[in-house]
């Protein structure tokens, strides 16, 4: 029975491939027409790299066209984000980013662009954020990490300065706790979790992709998780509400961005591709892989989410007076 469901799924999902191409060549047939880019301010690993490979790969074979992945790390996403703002506005150099978008304009890390210099076309992928810990810490949840960073000169990795990993834990660390805790920017979440697995950094704050092998091999210890519900790859670690730090709340979404003025029939076309491609199962299970949870929807439920973001953000920023 479960494999007649699975065959009628994916039946049903050849057919909207197909009612796709058809509708959609039959409204703009000169797009795409050439590669497109995909452009991730992040080092390869991430939760943000992750997502744009996974729904990269899927909307070349719905778009007919190549979808190339490029990673422009470095000032904290800044680097990455600006190459987008500075592109034609065609469709055809797309920024995939995280929250950073929002958090490195707010909070001053960049003044060279602003949210309202792009335009959205899906929230991809959704990913809680996690604190965890070197093998060596002697701490098993946050309140012993507190009584050990309130004696001991501690440092915290993270994908970079400005990112919301790294407001947030400044918040904890510095705000809450008021702890020395040393801030060790690095040019994604992969590196900053490699730092500490081992042991160069004490503490990471950054996206749950690719944790959870390192702390089933008790390489790392997770400490808390961002999410309002306990994961289910990690029902042992507790959310950062049961930790006692509901204003933690800060999961890392995968945002999918043009530049200001792209044609609204290019964005269109991208959006229904998004979201046709995070319905096929070998997407889901590649992002369930990868403690991620779809998002998608519409151009204006998209558009009224991330202002509902930016708005959470200054609120966020303000209230810990980040510089």
């Amino acid at each position: 029975m479960k494999n007649q469901i699975f065959t009628i799924k994916k039946n049903y999902l050849i057919f909207l491939s197909l009612l796709f191409s058809f509708n959609i060549f039959a409204q703009n047939q000169t797009f795409p027409n050439k590669p497109i880019h995909f452009i991730v301010p992040f080092a390869p690993g991430g939760s943000t790299d992750v997502t744009a490979r996974i729904i990269g790969q899927k909307l070349s074979e719905l778009l007919k066209q190549a979808v190339i992945v490029e990673n422009r790390a470095g000032a904290g996403a800044s680097i990455g984000i600006q190459y987008v703002a500075n592109s034609a506005p065609d469709g055809y150099t797309i920024l995939v980013v995280s929250p950073s978008i929002i958090v490195n304009a707010v909070s001053g890390t960049s003044s060279s662009y602003k949210p309202q210099d792009f335009e959205v076309v899906s929230f991809a992928s959704n990913l809680p954020m996690g604190i965890f810990v070197n093998e060596k810490v002697p701490a098993n949840n946050l309140d012993e990490l507190k009584q050990v960073a309130l004696k001991d000169n501690l440092s915290f990795a993270t994908a970079g300065t400005g990112t919301p990993p790294s407001i947030t834990c400044e918040n904890l660390f510095r705000i809450i706790w008021k702890a020395n805790v040393t801030h060790i920017p690095y040019k994604g979440s992969s590196p900053a979790l490699l730092a500490t697995v081992s042991g160069e950094t004490p503490i990471t704050c950054g996206a749950m992709t690719g944790v959870t092998p390192f702390h089933k091999q008790g390489k790392v210890k997770v400490l808390a998780v961002s999410s309002e519900k306990r994961l289910a790859s990690l029902p042992n670690v507790p959310t950062v509400i049961e930790a006692g730090y509901p204003q933690l709340r800060d999961d890392l979404w995968t945002g999918i961005f043009v530049p200001k003025n792209t044609p609204v029939e290019i964005k269109q076309k991208l959006n229904q591709a998004i979201n046709l491609a995070l319905q096929f199962p070998d997407v889901i299970e590649k992002l369930d892989g990868n403690d991620l949870v779809p998002m998608g929807g519409s151009l204006e439920e998209n558009s009224t989410y991330f202002s509902s973001e930016i708005a959470r953000w200054i609120k966020n920023i303000n209230a810990i007076k980040a510089k």
